[in-house]
C-alpha cells in the first residue's frame, strides 16, 4: 500500500497553529507575571505551568471536560452545529496547552535576564511602556524567545496523550505523527513507525539544530567586535560638552521618606544650579533618593518639586511617571542598550517629534562633542568603559532633561581614566543650566564636583552644607570619616578651651570653646607636625610604629609618650609627603609631633 502522508501535513498544520498561538499568549503573559505583584502569583504561576506536570491524558481529560458535547464550550458551539471535538482544531488546542509552559517559563526567563537599569534609564528618557517593550524589552529577549518558539513547536508536534483523548485518531483528519507510529506499532507496521519516527525526530531538531547554530554565528560576530574595543589607554583629550541651555528654572526640592529594609530613608534639601553631592557609605540611601526623584522607586510619603513642577505629592495622589519628569539619569553601570549602536542610543533620548533630518544632525552634534563621532555605528560591548560613559552622558543630556542624576558614574573606571574623565565631567557640569545630583562615597570626588554636600548615613542627613563647613567643620564623628579623617579620640572637658584625650592620653588646647555637647576631637593626617620646635603647645615626643607605601606619600603610625609594644599599639596617623620622609627617616627616635589647635577638630 502506498505511504499516507497525510499525518505529516495535519501535524505541521496543529503544530504551526499551536506554536503561533502559544508565542503570542506565552510571551503576553510571561511579561505581564513579570512585573506582577497582587495576590495570588503563586496560584496563577502553577496553572500556567501545570500542563508541564500533569499526564498528557489528564489535560486531554480536562480538555474534553471543557470542549465536549457537555462542556460550557461545547454547548455554547451546540446551536451553530460546531464541534471542536475530534477535528484537527481539537488536536491544535490540545497542543497549543501542553506547548505553552515551555514558551511562558522560558520566554519569562528571557524577560528577567535583561538588566533592570537599561529599563529604567529608558523610562527616565521619555519613552513610554509600549516603546520600551518593542524597542528594548523584545530585542533583548529574541534569542530566548526564538529559543522558547522552537521548543514550543517541538513539544506540539510530539503531543500524543492530549490530542488523542480530544481530538481521537482518525486518519486524514485528526492522526498526527505521534499516533501514526503507536498505532502502526499496534498493527505491526515496524517500517511505517520506524518512518514516522525519524521524520518527527528530524523536523524536531532541525528546529533545535537552526536556532543554535544561528546563536553560534551571532556570537562569534560579537566576539570580533570585541576585538575592536578601543583600549582604555587611547581615549583622547577631551573637550567641553555644551549642552542646550533650559529655561530659568526654579530648582529642586525633595522632602520624603521611604521604608526601607533595615531603616528609614528621611531626607529634605533643595538644589539649584550649582551641582549638590551625596556623600555616604554603602547602603546609606544615596542612590534611593536619585531613584526617587527619578520614579524609579516610590516614596512613602512627601514631596518632590522640580521648576515649580510637582513630581511626586503623597497628599495629593500624584506622582509622574518616569517619561514625564525630564531626568537625566546616569547609572554606575551606565544601562547602554546592548542591541543598539552609539548613534541609536543617543538618538533614543531625543525629544519626540523631530524628523529624521533633524536627529541625524543632533546625534551628530552631541558625538562631537563626546569626541566619538568614528564610533557611532559600534555597538557597547565595543567600547571602553570611558567612552560608554560619555556615550551614556550624551544620551541623558540629548534628552534635555531639567535635572542630570549621577549615581557614582566614576565607581567603573580605572584611576587613570577616572581622572582623565573629571575634565569631560567638570566642564559639562559647568555649561548644564540644570539642576544636578551626584552621588559617590569618594570624598575627593565629592570635593571636586560639588560647591555643596549633604552627608547621608543609614537614611538620614547628618549634615548639610557647602564643602568647605563639612570638610573643616564636620559636626560628627561619622561625617569626619566619611571626609577622611582618621585620628579620633574621645574627651573629657578640663575647661572652655582645654580638653583631655583619653584614647591618646594627653591633654590639649583648643581653639574653639568646647561645651558639653562635644564627644571627641581628632585630626587629619596631613595635618600633624613632625617638628624641632617642643616649645609650642600640644608638641608630644613620638615613637615610629610602622609605615605605608604610596605613590608619593608615606603614612607614618606613630605612639605618643613611650615606645610601641607591637605593630597595632598606635595613636595616631601621619601623612608626609616622600621628599619629608627622606629626611626623618634617619632621624633618632623618638620624634616630636605637634597638634596644631587650629586643626583640631571636635565633635559629637
Amino acid at each position: 500500500m502506498p505511504l499516507d502522508f497525510s499525518p505529516l501535513w495535519i501535524s505541521l498544520k496543529v503544530s504551526l497553529l499551536a506554536t503561533f498561538v502559544t508565542f503570542f499568549f506565552g510571551i503576553a503573559a510571561a511579561y505581564w507575571m513579570l512585573g506582577y505583584r497582587g495576590k495570588g502569583k503563586s496560584l496563577i504561576e502553577g496553572i500556567f505551568v501545570s500542563p508541564l506536570i500533569l499526564p498528557p491524558t489528564v489535560v486531554g481529560f480536562l480538555l474534553l471536560l471543557l470542549f465536549g458535547k457537555n462542556g460550557p464550550v461545547g454547548k455554547l458551539t451546540e446551536p451553530v452545529n460546531f464541534s471542536i471535538v475530534f477535528t484537527w482544531y481539537g488536536a491544535a488546542i490540545a497542543a497549543t496547552v501542553v506547548s505553552f509552559p515551555l514558551m511562558y517559563k522560558t520566554a519569562q526567563g528571557a524577560f528577567e535576564q535583561i538588566d533592570r537599569n537599561v529599563l529604567q534609564v529608558a523610562r527616565t528618557l521619555g519613552a513610554s511602556e509600549l516603546t520600551i517593550f518593542w524597542r528594548i524589552t523584545l530585542p533583548l529577549a529574541f534569542p530566548g524567545i526564538l529559543a522558547a518558539t522552537t521548543l514550543a513547536f517541538a513539544r506540539a508536534l510530539g503531543e500524543f496523550g492530549a490530542t488523542l483523548m480530544l481530538a481521537g485518531n482518525i486518519p486524514g483528519q485528526t492522526q498526527t505523527i505521534p499516533m501514526a507510529i503507536y498505532f502502526a506499532v499496534e498493527a505491526g507496521d515496524m517500517n511505517e513507525a520506524w518512518f514516522w519516527a525519524i521524520a518527527i525526530i528530524v523536523i524536531s531538531l532541525s528546529g533545535i539544530v537552526a536556532v543554535n547554530v544561528w546563536q553560534e554565528v551571532r556570537q562569534k560576530r560579537r566576539d570580533r567586535g570585541e576585538g575592536e574595543t578601543t583600549r582604555e589607554g587611547e581615549e583622547r583629550p577631551l573637550s567641553p560638552h555644551p549642552s542646550p541651555p533650559l529655561p530659568t528654572s526654579s530648582g529642586l526640592f525633595v522632602d520624603i521618606e521611604k521604608e526601607l529594609a533595615g531603616f528609614k530613608l528621611k531626607v529634605a534639601f533643595s538644589s539649584d544650579e550649582q551641582p549638590l553631592g551625596f556623600l555616604g557609605g554603602s547602603g546609606a540611601g544615596k542612590s534611593m533618593i536619585l531613584r526617587c526623584i527619578a520614579g524609579i522607586e516610590t516614596p512613602t510619603k512627601g514631596r518632590i518639586v522640580l521648576n515649580k513642577r510637582v513630581l511626586f505629592d503623597s497628599e495629593q495622589k500624584i506622582n509622574l511617571p518616569p517619561r514625564n519628569r525630564r531626568i537625566g539619569f546616569l547609572v554606575q553601570n551606565y544601562a547602554l542598550f546592548p542591541h543598539m549602536s552609539v548613534a541609536q542610543n543617543i538618538a533614543f533620548g531625543l525629544p519626540k517629534g523631530l524628523s529624521a533630518v533633524a536627529i541625524r544632525q543632533e546625534v551628530e552634534t552631541q558625538l562631537i562633542a563626546v569626541q566619538l563621532q568614528e564610533l557611532a555605528n559600534r555597538y557597547p560591548h565595543q567600547l571602553s568603559g570611558g567612552q560608554q560613559q560619555r556615550v551614556a552622558l550624551a544620551r541623558a543630556l540629548a534628552s534635555q532633561p531639567q535635572a542630570l542624576l549621577l549615581d557614582e558614574p566614576f565607581s567603573a573606571l580605572d584611576t587613570y581614566l577616572r581622572s582623565q574623565l573629571t575634565q569631560q565631567m567638570l566642564e559639562t557640569l559647568a555649561s548644564y543650566r540644570g539642576v544636578t545630583l551626584f552621588v559617590t562615597h569618594d570624598m575627593e570626588e565629592a570635593y571636586r564636583f560639588c560647591p555643596n554636600l549633604l552627608v547621608m548615613q543609614q537614611g538620614i542627613a547628618v549634615q548639610y552644607g557647602s564643602k568647605y563647613d563639612i570638610f573643616e567643620f564636620p559636626a560628627t564623628l561619622s561625617v569626619a570619616q566619611l571626609t577622611g579623617c582618621k585620628n579620633f579620640s574621645r574627651i573629657v572637658l578640663n575647661s572652655s578651651q582645654q580638653v583631655e584625650a583619653i584614647d591618646w592620653g594627653c591633654t590639649l588646647q583648643v581653639v574653639e570653646p568646647v561645651s558639653d555637647s562635644f564627644s571627641h576631637v581628632g585630626i587629619r593626617a596631613h595635618q600633624l607636625i613632625l617638628t624641632d620646635d617642643l616649645s609650642c603647645e600640644n608638641t608630644f615626643p613620638c615613637w615610629l610604629v610602622k609605615t605605608i607605601e604610596t605613590p608619593h606619600r608615606m603614612t607614618l603610625f606613630l605612639k605618643l609618650h613611650h615606645p610601641s609594644i607591637n605593630s597595632s599599639d598606635y595613636h595616631i596617623q601621619a601623612e608626609v609627603f616622600k621628599e619629608k620622609w627622606a629626611i626623618l627617616k634617619d632621624k633618632p627616635l623618638p620624634w616630636h609631633v605637634r597638634l596644631d589647635p587650629l586643626r583640631l577638630i571636635l565633635m559629637k
